[in-house]
């Protein structure tokens, strides 16, 4: 394993509100870890400036010793937490458009992924339910060999059947070789996956650790060890 992902003093401010406070945090590849918080917590703010869509105010990030922009667009995947692609297109037209647009990208992988869940790949985006959707985004993600994969919510809108054969989906769809981070409130649907865990609140790493070392520190599992932590948080 060798570092992949780094935050150097991160710090994102929003006017007076502050997003990130000082974040050091190092990742591995080969390693599947969940990003676990509260609402508010930093979370998506940490996602999007790793995928240079914010700009830091102070401190840095690197993606293999890379700062985020257009040469790290080239082999990290991108899961929002938001639907961004064009309602009017049909599925498998996505997939064509990611093939054209992502040399990484493995177009089979994504018809026998869609197929599997059950997603027509003839269909528009705009007739598919909400659910088969965000199936489409994270197939879409997940269909690229990319050596790290940023994840926001990637099950938060399923239905609870589909979970565990996208979670491993995941698990089979990911190299060795790469990151996988995970930003999830569904932890108890997920942490049977996870390496990792690291626990953001008010901005700022309250804990980075193997899960195991939580469960045998603890005597808990992750969900119930993040529980403990944050329940005197209002938004959880």
């Amino acid at each position: 394993m060798s570092v992949i992902f780094e935050c150097r003093k991160l710090t994102k401010q929003f006017g007076t509100v502050t997003a990130l406070n000082n974040v050091d945090l190092t990742l591995e590849t080969g390693r599947i870890v969940g990003l676990l918080g509260p609402n508010g917590s930093g979370k998506t703010t940490l996602l999007k400036l790793a995928n240079g869509l914010l700009k830091p105010t102070s401190g840095e990030i690197l993606i293999n010793g890379i700062k985020p922009g257009p040469v790290t667009k080239s082999f990290v995947s991108y899961l929002p937490d938001a639907n961004y692609l064009m309602d009017w297109m049909k599925v498998s037209t996505l997939v064509e458009f990611f093939r054209d647009f992502y040399r990484d990208f493995d177009a089979q992988r994504a018809f026998d992924l869609l197929a599997d869940l059950g997603v027509p790949a003839d269909a528009p985006l705009k007739t598919l339910s909400k659910g088969n959707k965000e199936k489409v985004q994270l197939i879409l993600a997940m269909s690229r060999r990319a050596y790290v994969y940023f994840l926001d919510e990637p099950i938060g809108g399923v239905d609870p059947a589909a979970r565990d054969y996208i979670l491993g989906t995941i698990l089979r769809n990911y190299s060795e070789n790469a990151l996988v981070l995970i930003s999830t409130h569904l932890i108890a649907d997920v942490e049977r996956v996870l390496d990792e865990a690291v626990l953001l609140n008010s901005g700022m790493v309250m804990d980075h650790r193997p899960v195991d070392d939580i469960r045998e520190t603890h005597g808990m599992s992750v969900d119930e060890y993040f529980r403990e932590v944050f329940r005197c948080s209002v938004n959880y």
